[in-house]
């Protein structure tokens, strides 16, 4: 089990990310008020587990805010990689479907250079979810997988 330690969100494309404590997630929106998660079913909602954060940091040699990466999500305790891909995971009360890799792109270099090279191996850019399950959560909150 792990927890949650971040929530972010953001307006439009290129538009900086916004932290909250709170929100809700749900089929319709995703995060809510997260441009993304009205767009996108199998990429509603992004997670990044801390410690794979950490890694990528760690090969740079700096430290880095999460929000650079543009996740949704923070979370610790859990690693995502491909053998969760079909696993669902209990965030709060919502229920998140884990569907692909979040693949790192050019706009990674833009914000770090050599980020994108150090967010690529082993999931460490996150994962894509899509909402199976509307819910609250909040900063602290248990994150856990349900199958």
């Amino acid at each position: 089990m792990g927890n949650l330690l971040g929530i972010a969100y953001r307006d439009g494309s290129r538009q900086p990310m916004r932290e909250i404590a709170a929100t809700k997630i749900s089929l319709s929106a995703g995060v809510a008020s997260d441009f993304r998660g009205r767009k996108h079913g199998r990429r509603q909602v992004t997670v990044l587990c801390a410690e794979k954060w950490r890694a990528a940091c760690d090969e740079l040699g700096t430290e880095l805010p999460w929000t650079t990466r543009r996740a949704n999500l923070l979370v610790n305790g859990l690693s995502i990689g491909p053998e969760c891909v079909g696993r669902t995971l209990r965030v709060g009360t919502a229920l998140l479907r884990i569907t692909i890799e979040t693949d790192p792109c050019s706009r990674m270099d833009e914000q770090y250079r050599g980020l994108k090279r150090a967010l690529t191996p082993d999931w460490r850019g996150g994962a894509c979810c899509e909402v199976v399950q509307d819910g609250d959560i909040a900063i602290g909150d248990a994150v856990q997988f349900v199958n």
